[in-house]
């Protein structure tokens, strides 16, 4: 049984990049930083938890490419404890009668949670460590803690799996998919990747926080395989029987000034193409979210609210529920997944054809990370503006996409896709050559 220990820190902003630094002397750690300390903008309804939460070391590990849904319902119910972690988009494919068949960089598991040694949630400067540890030992795990020097990126030379034109291209023919009715929106997705290279996580995770300054981001490292991720997005929250997604569909780039932030905030909230991606993705969620709902709990609490972050202006939608305390969260995450903002609709035909017009298998990325309670409540975001890199085999991968609809301009669709990655491009010191 964990016993809590609490700790008052004088600088809370120190705990992440002390976290990090420890990262290199475990084989299991996961950081969720909701930037609280530098945040400076509004956000949508119950979007922070804690400023920061962590899990510190493995003491068990599950790792499985099948059954991973039942898998985890076990491991769970077996341990009754905290588990770190991530579920991979593929895990489609149990979800429904699917297979993933591109080419797979990254190499990861379809599912992988951990039960840390130790579970920080900090709020303010108070830390709370959840641990099987005594206070002395937790003392003596803070005051080990160290901040190491900030490192330079060396410059990633990223390629394209592929070109702008074949881009284009594939744009043109899931549009006639969408005028023949077999979808009404896909999220379609191209692949940046780098082979043999030699990279320091943590020291990239630090920069690439600091350029993006994201409330869902995370920096995961599960043995070889790292996720260094900026994510502005919430997937799903539990907490008791109340269920919160908030799915992003809309995005225009920062401006240099108020006035253009102004402008372009306004060309977002009046785009129909903008408004209506995210009222299908609404709609799906509202369907995802009903199989588990207590009947008529379904509401949407906000619709296209739109709101501002470091580098981009987003349209968020907030969608919640009411879950029967005896539906077990795994029912609650199999029902939902993959989340409908990196899918499309109707959900199966959607990602039937994204196998067919992706050339990378997505894995992580557009999956999601996060952290399940003893009592069976969790919060995971979604899995974009993400690098990840597989250190064993020095396999690095940066997915970018958007949704496709019938009002979708191809070059408007690729230039979104470049102010998405532009901040990942920044750390890694990559200029796109187009020509």
């Amino acid at each position: 049984m964990r016993q809590t220990h609490i700790f008052h820190i004088n600088k809370s902003s120190d705990l992440r990049n002390q976290l990090l630094s420890k990262s290199k002397e475990v084989d299991y750690i996961s950081i969720l930083d909701s930037n609280t300390n530098i945040t400076r903008f509004n956000l949508p309804t119950d979007y922070i938890n804690y400023d920061l939460i962590a899990g510190v070391d493995a003491l068990e590990v599950l790792e499985v490419s099948s059954d991973a849904f039942n898998q985890l319902k076990k491991f769970h119910q077996q341990h009754q404890d905290w588990l770190f972690g991530y579920l991979s988009y593929d895990l489609k494919n149990e979800v429904e009668k699917l297979t993933s068949t591109n080419h797979d960089g990254v190499q990861a598991a379809s599912l992988s949670f951990f039960i840390p040694k130790y579970v920080l949630l900090l709020k303010g400067n108070v830390l709370e460590i959840h641990t099987n540890e005594s206070k002395e030992n937790c003392e003596q795990f803070l005051a080990e803690l160290v901040i190491s020097s900030e490192e330079v990126i060396s410059s990633i030379p990223l390629q394209q799996r592929e070109t702008k034109d074949e881009y284009l291209q594939k744009i043109a023919q899931i549009k006639r998919h969408i005028q023949r009715g077999d979808i009404y929106e896909m999220n379609y997705c191209q692949e940046f990747f780098a082979e043999n290279i030699a990279l320091n996580p943590e020291a990239v995770f630090y920069q690439l926080n600091n350029n993006a300054t994201t409330p869902f981001a995370s920096f995961l490292k599960l043995n070889h395989l790292y996720v260094m991720c900026a994510s502005p997005e919430r997937f799903i929250k539990k907490s008791g029987n109340k269920l919160i997604s908030q799915p992003i569909k809309g995005t225009r780039k920062r401006g240099v000034n108020t006035n253009e932030d102004a402008a372009l905030i306004k060309e977002l909230i009046t785009s129909e193409k903008d408004i209506s991606e995210n009222i299908m993705i609404t709609d799906l969620v509202r369907n995802d979210l009903s199989v588990t709902a207590v009947k008529g709990s379904v509401k949407v609490v906000e619709l296209c609210g739109i709101y501002t972050f470091e580098k981009v202006h987003q349209m968020i939608t907030t969608i919640t529920s009411e879950v029967n305390e005896k539906v077990h969260f795994n029912q609650i995450l199999k029902s939902v997944f993959p989340m409908g903002s990196m899918t499309g609709a109707p959900k199966l035909k959607a990602m039937e054809l994204i196998e067919v017009f992706e050339s990378f298998k997505r894995g992580v990325f557009s999956g999601t990370i996060g952290y399940i309670t003893p009592k069976g409540d969790f919060d995971f975001n979604v899995v974009i503006r993400t690098i990840l890199y597989n250190a064993g085999t020095k396999y690095l991968s940066v997915g970018v996409g958007g949704a496709i609809t019938i009002k979708s301009d191809a070059e408007e669709e690729y230039e979104e896709c470049m102010v998405k990655v532009k901040p990942i491009f920044e750390v890694l010191n990559f200029q796109l050559d187009e020509k």
